[in-house]
């Protein structure tokens, strides 16, 4: 029966003499024999279980459990999928940590960051949901709305680009916004008075939506003009983007239109638009147009929606 000594088995494993005589003596690997010198010797099943230590270690298994392995305690099977689970967890947090240095490296607040990248999903959507609570709580708005409003999830992926977890950082930090909320609450009792009154508060017609990006395109031209919205060149701009909102709503172009257009307003804020865009980056949906410089460039000339 062939017989090793530690040397040729240091030689055929790769592992040496020192590590080899250690799992000897803590029992792990025991001699099989032992020649006329006293040297230990073992056979092929001793190297067997000494390439399955080996291979067990390379993977992270620690000693005990490698023992419990060839003491059949556990199954190899067993082991794996223990340790691949909590190489996955690893992973998801090594991989969350190099977005968040990533995302520091280009400026962003550190201590911030890690915090909310730190959160699991359920956390995350209850930063959103006490969100809607507050700003819905209180108003009877229309079902629908509302139940697609509330409908939309967090969903940051395990391994989150640095624009993601940026995107979530500024989410995180609009819906916290004191100032957004109230604007968000004004808008929510708006939307409870008309609907009592009976107007229509379902989505925009495709009318007012050709309007909208009407003006979106005439602002869009503006600024790649390099128009000041100052000038008298933008007063030329809202003007016809006025009249266009004008035929678009059914009213003359005066002080009613105006009014008009100040009452959508109410229902317009820019950074609920940004809201949109951040959940589309975060999730890696399409990506939801952004006009916030359009609608700054409308503002500054003057325009009533903006």
């Amino acid at each position: 029966m062939t017989r090793y000594q530690i040397g040729e088995l240091a030689r055929m494993t790769g592992l040496t003499v020192r590590t080899i005589r250690f799992y000897s003596d803590s029992g792990l690997i025991p001699p099989t024999d032992r020649t006329t010198g006293g040297y230990r010797t073992y056979d092929t099943d001793a190297l067997a279980r000494l390439k399955l230590v080996r291979t067990l270690r390379d993977l992270g298994v620690d000693l005990p459990t490698a023992g419990r392995v060839l003491a059949r305690e556990v199954s190899v099977t067993d082991v794996a999928r223990a340790h691949a689970d909590a190489i996955d967890a690893q992973m998801k947090t090594l991989r969350l940590r190099r977005a968040v240095l990533r995302a520091v490296a280009k400026g962003g607040e550190m201590e911030l960051m890690n915090e909310l990248a730190r959160m699991s999903d359920e956390e995350r959507q209850r930063i959103l949901d006490d969100f809607f609570e507050e700003v819905f709580g209180p108003y009877e708005l229309d079902p629908q709305f509302e139940q697609h409003m509330r409908s939309v999830r967090i969903e940051l992926p395990d391994d989150p680009s640095t624009e993601q977890l940026e995107a979530w950082v500024e989410l995180a930090k609009l819906v916290q916004d004191p100032d957004f909320r109230a604007a968000v609450k004004r808008m929510s009792q708006q939307h409870e008075e008309k609907r009592r009154e009976g107007a229509d508060m379902g989505p925009p017609g495709d009318g007012q939506m050709e309007a909208f990006n009407f003006a979106i395109a005439q602002a869009r031209e503006a600024l790649d003009a390099g128009i000041a919205p100052e000038s008298a060149e933008a007063r030329e701009v809202v003007d016809r983007v006025n009249a266009n909102w004008a035929e678009a709503l059914g009213l003359p172009n005066d002080d009613s239109l105006v009014e008009r257009l100040r009452e959508l307003s109410d229902f317009a804020d820019p950074r609920a638009e940004r809201y949109w865009v951040l959940i589309a980056r975060i999730n890696g949906w399409p990506a939801m147009p952004d006009h916030s410089r359009e609608r700054a460039w409308l503002r500054e000339a003057g325009q009533p929606f903006g």
